[in-house]
């Protein structure tokens, strides 16, 4: 595969299959120039880093140094297939402008500095915001890229060392639905489904998912369905005429903000047409009544008027989720970020639970996620939650964390929720919150309503610790820099959105004084002296490998046990899906096959929330609800968004990705052959919204809305009429000499987020557009 130009073509040849069948492999590589197979000094096992799908793929390395990549064709993720972003990512690491020593901030100005200068600056003013205004003062904000071991290592410090309930991840920003979806269904978090139900699907249905571009190898396996015998129907939710859209049976196209309503109008339809699971609901399901009631609200002509989708499509889509034999969903942005979130992603499992679509080939769920290590942030407790699913509203689930850590379940705070990463910025912006230690991401662009976050970062009384790899718009603004490794120059373990655990392994060393992000957490951990209730060290391993043994401990009897994994089985495996117990050793395939769930009030993670205000239930009411541990049926009606088209701005504007980007391009702006498939900003419109306006392809546009402006060149695509799209990527480190900071989507959108997920919604902006006088046209 490597004399395919995988920029042109993302998702190379067809290796059509039935099914039934086995996914074809087919093994994608790429070496730099003038190397060769043969030249390779070792190949080292890893798997994908820029995106969620965990590809199984060989690291090249020759003299000491990564020359290229290539497939695993064993693996039961990808079998050897390789995305754009996997070909050419890794490139990003030799990068000249690698953080290769700490910096402090001195008089204004970030200067380099030694470890030891800087850990002391974070230690000293770690422990004297402790003393003056106690732990609440200090807050962590992390990502969904790094390491399950150096997650869990960040959990226990912001847990049970400093005492903190604020942390969370940027998987608020692209994830946090998933999960919360997930909890409000089955009681916990965890894909029921398969990558695998894909290979015997007979319905495939993507809810606001752009499976071609944020997981182009799982979009090859369905391309190769689709080009095989018997292939699946497929059904796309997108506004815009995505890949996906081009290759479904079924493209529905609904106004953004109303996915609720559609949803509720093809639920009327199945359930109208007796296309349900009686004898599944009533052995495995609460909340079926007042489900049937509720949709009974949204027939297709309603739905046609709130969501602008034809009331015909509603029901010929609606026949053909009733009439799957074999149906698998998924779900991403589209619903994750956009308006009553929480409440959509929940309908698509409704779907699934009153049609008895759960456990069996080809019949799966799988909410999502949009980082290659989210799943791992959320498990560990990286996110806020408790780790191992245990419920923080649940003390017998806190007294048996602060056993496993040897403390006082008082010391674990479990007061009140989590605070989530808007809440977390909120009390930065008022003064509670003194100190934020930013690992890994870059929220300087990737957050809502940019120019509010950039003040909140810059206030002299916050002191921001920043860890990562390269210089950001963030690290501008930090008081302490610390400079990371990346993939490749450390060990540790992933899982990927189907709950696939791989183990990626140490292929060469960091540049300069660049440490894991393990060595960092430790560091601080021991600098802080740290302790249990016996006075012994609170973080007691010293390495991956043992910092992955106290993560099995802690998983133990979880619905995500790591048990039965260690360092050498994953070694000789491709791609493990937990749990992995003495009761399952080889892994599990899929979630729920007998109809039990994790949902008994013992045993949940979660008591749910309500969808409308995102009031957590009480244990006494959910106890009452569901006394049996059943799946949830939660029914929801549709409310209009908060911020909505006027006449002063009269276009929804939805931003998301592009194929050969990931994230702000902290990475692939690096890579020369992603970045220059890609390296501006753009606006997508309609042909007759761009006509209004006198706009053609090429004219740079002004986009604003209430809160900013972006300056983006026109592209004239199919997409419903009325909505704008821009990409998220574009931050200001390399723009263009000269050039305005007008590239970033979130300088435009609002501060607003899901009550039960608290996800920010990036795809409810009100907007208008007008072409830049003056500008010379093609």
């Amino acid at each position: 595969m490597a004399d395919i130009d995988r920029i042109a073509d993302p998702w190379g040849t067809r290796t059509p299959y039935g099914p039934g069948d086995e996914w074809p492999a087919r093994v994608d590589s790429f070496l730099e120039k003038d190397v060769a197979p043969g030249d390779v000094d070792r190949w080292v096992p890893t798997a994908s880093i820029l995106h969620s799908n965990g590809d199984g793929m060989d690291l090249a390395v020759k003299d000491g140094r990564l020359v290229g990549v290539r497939g695993r064709p064993g693996d039961r993720v990808n079998r050897g297939r390789l995305g754009p972003k996997d070909l050419y990512g890794w490139q990003a690491g030799r990068s000249p402008d690698r953080l290769t020593r700490p910096l402090v901030r001195r008089h204004g100005a970030l200067v380099e500095t030694d470890w030891d200068t800087a850990m002391d600056a974070v230690v000293q003013r770690s422990r004297a915001l402790l003393d003056e205004r106690g732990p609440s003062a200090l807050g962590f904000y992390t990502t969904g890229q790094l390491f399950c071991e150096e997650y869990y290592t960040l959990s226990v410090i912001a847990h049970a060392g400093i005492g903190t309930n604020h942390l969370d991840g940027n998987t608020r920003l692209c994830t946090a639905t998933a999960a919360a979806a997930l909890k409000e269904s089955f009681g916990c978090d965890g894909q029921p489904g398969s990558y695998t139900d894909i290979d015997h699907a007979d319905v495939i249905a993507l809810f606001g998912h752009n499976m071609a571009e944020t997981q182009t190898v799982l979009w090859m396996r369905v391309l190769d369905r689709l080009a095989g015998p018997d292939p699946p129907r497929v059904i796309c939710v997108d506004p815009r005429t995505t890949p996906v859209a081009r290759a479904a049976g079924l493209h529905l196209a609904p106004r953004p903000g109303t996915n609720v309503a559609l949803m509720n109008g093809l639920l009327h339809e199945v359930i109208a047409a007796g296309h349900i699971d009686r004898a599944y609901i009533d052995a495995h399901v609460v909340g079926y009544e007042e489900l049937e009631k509720r949709v009974q609200e949204y027939p297709p002509g309603r739905v046609a008027e709130i969501c602008g989708v034809p009331a015909g499509l509603v029901r010929e889509a609606a026949r053909t989720l009733g009439n799957a034999e074999r149906l698998l969903s998924t779900v991403l942005q589209g619903f994750y970020q956009s308006h009553q979130a929480t409440a959509a992603a929940v309908q698509v499992n409704n779907l699934h639970l009153i049609r008895g679509m759960l456990g069996r080939p080809g019949c799966g769920v799988l909410q999502m996620n949009g980082q290659p290590t989210a799943q791992n942030t959320r498990e560990c407790g990286a996110d806020g939650d408790l780790p191992g699913f245990r419920n923080w509203a649940n003390d017998e689930h806190v007294a048996d964390l602060a056993r496993i850590w040897n403390v006082e379940p008082k010391r674990i705070p479990h007061y009140g929720p989590p605070t989530h990463a808007m809440q977390i910025f909120r009390f930065a912006e008022q003064g509670s919150l003194r100190f934020l230690w930013i690992s890994g991401t870059n929220p300087a662009v990737s957050l809502p309503e940019l120019s509010r976050v950039r003040e909140i970062l810059a206030q002299e009384r916050l002191f921001v610790v920043v860890q990562d790899i390269f210089p950001t718009e963030t690290t501008e603004l930090a008081d302490v820099v610390l400079p990371a490794a990346t993939w490749g120059e450390k060990t540790g373990t992933f899982t990927n959105a189907d709950r696939t655990v791989h183990l990626s392994e140490k292929a060469v060393e960091p540049p300069g004084e660049a440490r894991p992000d393990l060595d960092i957490f430790l560091d601080y951990a021991s600098r802080m002296g740290f302790t249990d209730k016996d006075g012994a060290p609170l973080v007691g391993w010293t390495d991956p490998e043992s910092a992955f043994r106290a993560w099995q401990e802690c998983s133990r009897g979880r619905p995500c046990d790591y048990t039965g994994l260690s360092y050498d089985r994953l070694r000789g495996a491709d791609g493990v899906q937990w749990p992995c117990d003495a009761e399952h050793p080889d892994g599990t395939e899929r979630l729920y096959t007998d109809g039990r769930f994790w949902a008994a009030p013992d045993r949940c993670e979660s008591y749910g929330r309500d969808l409308l205000t995102g009031t957590p239930v009480e244990p006494v009411e959910y106890r009452s609800l569901n006394p049996s541990g059943k799946a949830v049926v939660k029914a929801a009606g549709y409310v209009p968004p908060h911020e909505e088209p006027d006449g002063e701005h009269p276009y929804h504007l939805i931003n998301g990705r592009t194929v050969y980007h990931f994230h702000t391009r902290t990475k692939t702006g690096r890579v020369p052959r992603l970045r220059d498939a890609a390296p501006d900003v753009w606006v997508e419109m309609c042909a007759a919204d761009a006509a209004s306006h006198d706009l053609r392809e090429g004219d740079l546009a002004e986009i604003s809305s209430p809160r900013g402006v972006v300056h983006a060149k026109v592209r004239i695509v199919e997409v419903r009429e009325g909505v704008l799209f821009l990409p998220f990527h574009y931050g200001y480190w390399d723009a263009p000499a000269g050039a305005e900071p007008t590239r970033a989507a979130n300088e435009l959108t609002v501060t607003d987020w899901d009550p039960a997920s608290k996800q920010p919604l990036f795809k409810v902006t009100a907007a208008r557009v007008r072409r830049l006088e003056g500008e010379e046209r093609r």
